[in-house]
């Protein structure tokens, strides 16, 4: 697998990375979803609304597989049981990028989740850590080529910015596949933090706000703790200074 999205509730991808995961599966590039928990804990939906808002997601995303690790929503920790079980998600797909969750944020379970990805993504390259797979075979070592993190609630400055300008509208349909956790004028269910129309409109103001930083209209931000290199200066978004 090319790339690898992981967040820790159904939804996270889709507002964090989902238009550079569009952007990679039309240039060819093969491309998966892991959701580490139900989200069983949202104030609105159920875990059978979520399973089928997820599915309708991925396939606007256009992403080979998405897969839920069912960890426990708000309580599952940074421990060996949590890690062995992503590492052998990792070995099973082997993916060259990796993309999670925020390092630090408003929700606990973004934090913790990014330091779980980012301390499983290192130790699955470590041959003396032995796992297996579905079938009890024995899995070989394998560390992504690259970690990002995603942004957030919280706004922190990003180390590389993506224009996703020309699949802007397939990202925000997939982010409106979850009918029950967004602006839905149809819905009776309590409102949240996150249903109401200026969280969307949050999100739309953003991706603007990120593309204007590159001259684009809309663009993805992400953070990585590894030095990041290009081949060349092709590779830039040139603007003018």
């Amino acid at each position: 697998m090319d790339v690898l999205a992981i967040g820790v509730h159904p939804d996270d991808v889709e507002l964090g990375c989902s238009g550079t995961l569009i952007k990679e599966v039309r240039r060819g590039k093969i491309a998966g979803v892991i959701d580490l928990t139900q989200g069983e804990l949202g104030t609105r939906g159920t875990i059978e609304t979520r399973f089928q808002e997820a599915e309708e997601a991925a396939k606007i995303m256009g992403v080979a597989v998405r897969e839920n690790l069912k960890m426990r929503d708000g309580f599952f920790q940074n421990d060996e049981t949590h890690q062995l079980q992503l590492v052998q998600v990792l070995r099973k797909y082997q993916p060259e990028i990796v993309i999670g969750n925020i390092l630090e944020d408003r929700h606990p379970d973004h934090g913790r989740a990014g330091q779980l990805i980012y301390d499983a993504c290192f130790l699955s390259g470590l041959k003396q850590i032995k796992t297996c797979d579905q079938d009890g075979r024995q899995q070989e070592r394998w560390r992504p080529k690259q970690l990002f993190h995603y942004l957030q609630d919280r706004f922190y400055e990003p180390d590389v910015i993506i224009d996703i300008t020309e699949v802007w509208d397939q990202r925000l349909e997939s982010i409106k596949a979850y009918r029950t956790q967004f602006h839905n004028l149809e819905s009776n269910e309590e409102q949240t933090y996150i249903s109401s129309p200026e969280f969307l409109e949050s999100i739309i103001a953003r991706a603007r706000l990120l593309g204007k930083r590159i001259g684009v209209q809309f663009a993805e931000g992400f953070i990585s703790k590894k030095s990041i290199g290009i081949n060349n200066l092709d590779a830039l978004v040139l603007q003018e200074t």
